[in-house]
């Protein structure tokens, strides 16, 4: 399977499929196209799944609506890694730590972008602390165990954007993170799967934030404490990781709870995770829990 940048998403003028594809436009952003209104045309794939996407049909679809590269039932336990940023480390006054720190999403945090909405629970919205934090997310193609650094990026299979999205009221009241973070909706992943033969080095990317438009992280990748590679090995001793396993790797400098003064998500706002070059722009709106 050969790829440049996937996109998982439902055809203009059927609601009833979900197709896989890649942008006729190699250099369009199709997060912010889409936003826009734009036609994206998409070189249909073959395949269902971006484990699995086959090879172009010949035909093309416009699309309707973005989703996630991958649906919740593919994921499993999303991993995700705190304090990887150097600079966010320092604004959060923590130390540096020696190896990554984990936490866990389940599945049911897995979510689209905008059109989707962006949940804020109740009780986020009681102590109106609902938070974004950019992030690089990791795809991988194939089961990972006991993997070197050395080979651990044989086992990725690609890029994306998202958003831990974060209940800092619940984060601060106990040490472990998974609840504070593990909202029904809480990663929305998106706009594309970028191969890895188009980065070849994460470090040369650079990702921004940005809150209604104003931008309020902006970071090269280069501050990364632990890398990809390092990330996927240090998961995978001792445990197996499945084909299909997303891992967020940190967010940069700039989260809201930290701004003076602070630049917390309310319902209507607009967030975007821009990582480029050729991921794009992954977009969310929040919406209040019903």
């Amino acid at each position: 399977m050969s790829f440049d940048r996937l996109v998982r998403f439902v055809p203009k003028g059927d609601d009833s499929k979900i197709l896989i594809g890649e942008p006729a436009d190699s250099s369009i952003d199709v997060g912010a196209a889409v936003r826009k209104g734009e036609d994206v045309q998409v070189k249909v794939f073959s395949g269902k799944s971006v484990l699995d996407a086959g090879s172009p049909t010949g035909e093309t679809a416009v699309i309707g609506r973005i989703l996630s590269p991958l649906a919740q039932e593919e994921v499993g336990t999303i991993r995700c890694i705190g304090l990887n940023y150097k600079r966010h480390a320092e604004e959060a006054k923590m130390s540096i730590p020696d190896i990554p720190t984990l936490f866990l999403k389940p599945a049911t945090c897995l979510a689209d972008p905008w059109p989707a909405p962006t949940i804020i629970p109740k009780h986020t919205i009681a102590s109106n602390t609902a938070d974004y934090e950019s992030e690089l997310a990791v795809v991988l193609g194939k089961e990972a165990k006991n993997v070197s650094e050395a080979d651990a990026l044989d086992y990725v299979l690609g890029y994306t954007a998202s958003n831990d999205i974060s209940s800092r009221a619940s984060q601060f009241a106990q040490t472990q993170w998974c609840y504070s973070k593990g909202f029904d909706g809480a990663c929305p992943l998106g706009p594309v799967l970028v191969s890895k033969k188009l980065v070849p080095d994460v470090g040369k990317l650079k990702m921004r934030g940005l809150k209604n438009g104003k931008v309020v992280q902006e970071s090269g990748l280069t501050d990364l404490i632990f890398s990809v590679a390092q990330v996927v090995s240090f998961l995978s001793q001792g445990t197996t990781l499945p084909k299909g396993t997303v891992i967020i790797t940190g967010t940069p400098a700039g989260v809201g709870f930290a701004h003076k003064p602070q630049e917390l998500l309310h319902d209507g706002d607009e967030f975007v995770v821009e990582i480029l070059p050729h991921i794009g722009s992954l977009y969310n709106v929040m919406k209040n829990e019903d």
